[in-house]
């Protein structure tokens, strides 16, 4: 008996300290959490940092696509322009165009009548325009050419022109309009000109005459630069006649010959006049509707010392009407008065100018439907 109890014994006291560990460890209170303390001003507030975890998402929302998006290129469009390489940018800006007018009439059989013919015009322009800060330089170069051919004669000149300006202008500040400026110039002409049918004797040739005009002024010129204004009170015009025989006449002013009693030369006409005076010009550009645009070139200028108040006027409008990206329509008017240009010279049998006519206001008119390519 004895045994059994010491057996039980020895198998009891065990797990009672098992039990007594396990019931300990449920009823202890856990170590009470120290709250941080902040001193403000002596007094001590406590604060108790409550840090939250964040569960796991086990199960997607019906709303949330994580699905790998469908990536094409169906509605992605190719370069219209090939790829350009980067270029230090230049304070130069460039305009290039050529173009072709022309005009053609043919007959068969036509009872009201007439002469088949054909018309060309060609023309070119170079514009180079410098802008930096305050500063601004700009050249322009035209160069115009026409001809017609008419059955039963043969070719007539319709149109010539080098024209050649530059203006060199500097303002104060970027906002102002106005330039201090200096600006030349110069116009001429390639072949002989003549008064048709006569063919013998030109009545102009390449520099006969060629103008120059050089003087320094001020220029209002608009932002988006379509309105040019060019003031200037003190302007150098130099009048050239190269050709002698047209020297020898006097034409566009320049002093002519001095002839003896037997219509012998003395002394030489002069192959130029040189003018002081004044001179305005205005460039103007208005675009009247899409792809029409209205242009204007006005020159006036008057001498101090010669003729003060006679102004010669020389006004260019111009009617240009862009069909496409090559074809093009215009319609250009001129008009010219200039006091030293004489019409209706009177001669006597001997040459001798008996009347050296008088100025008259010269007028041109040109339709013309053709090709315009920039380069």
């Amino acid at each position: 008996m004895r045994r059994i109890v010491s057996q039980s014994i020895k198998f009891l006291i065990p797990l009672l300290f098992l039990v007594t560990f396990w019931s300990y460890g449920q009823d202890t209170i856990p170590s009470p959490i120290v709250p941080d303390s902040i001193i403000v001003d002596s007094v001590v507030i406590d604060t108790i940092v409550i840090r939250r975890t964040v569960n796991k998402i086990y199960s997607l929302r019906k709303d949330v696509n994580l699905k790998i998006p469908n990536i094409n290129f169906n509605k992605t469009k190719t370069l219209q322009e090939g790829f350009k390489r980067f270029r230090v940018p230049s304070f130069w800006e460039n305009e290039n165009s050529f173009g072709i007018n022309v005009s053609e009439v043919a007959f068969v059989n036509w009872n009201a009548g007439g002469d088949n013919a054909i018309s060309g015009l060609g023309f070119l322009k170079f514009a180079r325009k410098y802008k930096f800060s305050n500063s601004q330089w700009d050249n322009n170069l035209e160069l115009r050419y026409g001809l017609n051919a008419q059955a039963g004669r043969k070719l007539r000149k319709t149109e010539d022109v080098i024209r050649l300006s530059s203006n060199l202008g500097f303002k104060k500040d970027t906002i102002s309009n106005w330039f201090y400026s200096v600006q030349l110039n110069f116009n001429t002409q390639f072949s002989n000109g003549y008064k048709y049918p006569d063919r013998e004797a030109p009545i102009s040739r390449f520099m006969s005459p060629g103008y120059l005009l050089f003087g320094a002024g001020t220029s209002f010129i608009t932002k988006d630069e379509k309105f040019n204004l060019y003031l200037s009170p003190i302007t150098q015009k130099s009048t050239f006649v190269l050709d002698q025989d047209l020297a020898d006449n006097g034409a566009f002013g320049v002093k002519k010959a001095e002839l003896d009693v037997n219509g012998n030369t003395v002394t030489p006409g002069e192959n130029h006049l040189l003018e002081f005076g004044i001179l305005i010009t205005n460039n103007f550009n208005y675009n009247i509707a899409e792809n029409i645009e209205l242009t204007s070139r006005v020159n006036l200028y008057t001498d101090y010392i010669k003729s003060f108040g006679n102004i010669d006027v020389d006004w260019e409008l111009n009617l240009n009407l862009k069909v496409n990206k090559f074809i093009s329509t215009s319609l250009g008017t001129q008009m010219i008065y200039d006091d030293d240009i004489l019409f209706d010279v009177i001669k006597n049998d001997n040459g001798t100018i008996v009347d050296p006519g008088s100025p008259k206001i010269q007028f041109k008119q040109i339709l013309g439907v053709g090709i315009l390519y920039g380069f």
